[in-house]
């Protein structure tokens, strides 16, 4: 088996509106009974996900807050992945009129139009905390921190490369996971930057998306998808044949 672990994004990939499908659920099933694990790795805060998603217990290690918390649901083990938000950095962003923050452990959150307002006082306070956009949310995170940092800690726990995963995503912060992962797939409702990432755009959209990996996984464990792969490949010289 080549690839032994499937890392998928949440909302826009395995949900629509925030629920996942039956459906969905028993392609998820399917998958782990072909002896493969399953990694979630998304941007919601873990109390919002523990909410809308009553089945964490499929996921060996769940990636929350965008690369910033990592989460066993098995144990209930609970590990941040960053340092606390500078209270100054909090303070200055309320000063400045941004509303609809949200402030965690490790990440501070926002809405469109405010990444300009974060930006700005991002530099005004010398920090080098990174911006992240999924969509219409505005993620602040320490350096270096990201869905790929995230899923490198998990993969790490489970003894598992990076080059035996594939990942999947629809967004701009799933870059970062898709360039990890031996196998990058976009879902086909994915924004165009995302699909230009990846080695293969899925037919469906968000959970039916999935299930239509899933379903190739366990049929070739995607065999099929070498030959889209070229960005992977490294020129050693050539075959007798000229390739």
């Amino acid at each position: 088996m080549r690839f032994l672990a499937l890392a998928c994004d949440y909302d826009g990939t395995l949900a629509c509106d925030g629920q996942v499908n039956e459906e969905t659920l028993v392609a998820l099933e399917r998958l782990l009974d072909s002896g493969r694990k399953l990694i979630l790795v998304t941007g919601r805060q873990l109390d919002d996900l523990h909410k809308v998603f009553p089945h964490l217990n499929l996921f060996e290690w769940v990636v929350a807050v965008n690369g910033a918390l990592l989460y066993q649901p098995a144990t209930r083990k609970e590990k941040p992945l960053g340092e606390p938000p500078p209270q100054a950095f909090v303070k200055a962003l309320q000063e400045q009129g941004v509303d609809s923050l949200g402030v965690g452990r490790v990440i501070v959150a926002t809405w469109h139009p405010h990444e300009k307002t974060v930006l700005a006082v991002i530099r005004k306070l010398g920090l080098e905390h990174q911006v992240i956009l999924n969509k219409d949310a505005v993620m602040v995170l320490p350096p270096s921190v990201d869905k790929a940092s995230g899923l490198n800690a998990a993969l790490s726990e489970m003894r598992l490369s990076p080059h035996k995963t594939v990942g999947i995503g629809d967004a701009e912060n799933d870059q970062a996971l898709l360039g990890l992962c031996g196998c990058g797939v976009a879902v086909a409702n994915a924004l165009p930057v995302l699909k230009e990432r990846a080695d293969f755009v899925t037919k469906g959209d968000r959970g039916a998306g999935v299930v239509e990996l899933i379903d190739k996984l366990i049929a070739s464990d995607l065999e099929e998808l070498d030959s889209l792969r070229k960005q992977h490949y490294i020129s050693l010289g050539k075959l007798e044949n000229g390739e």
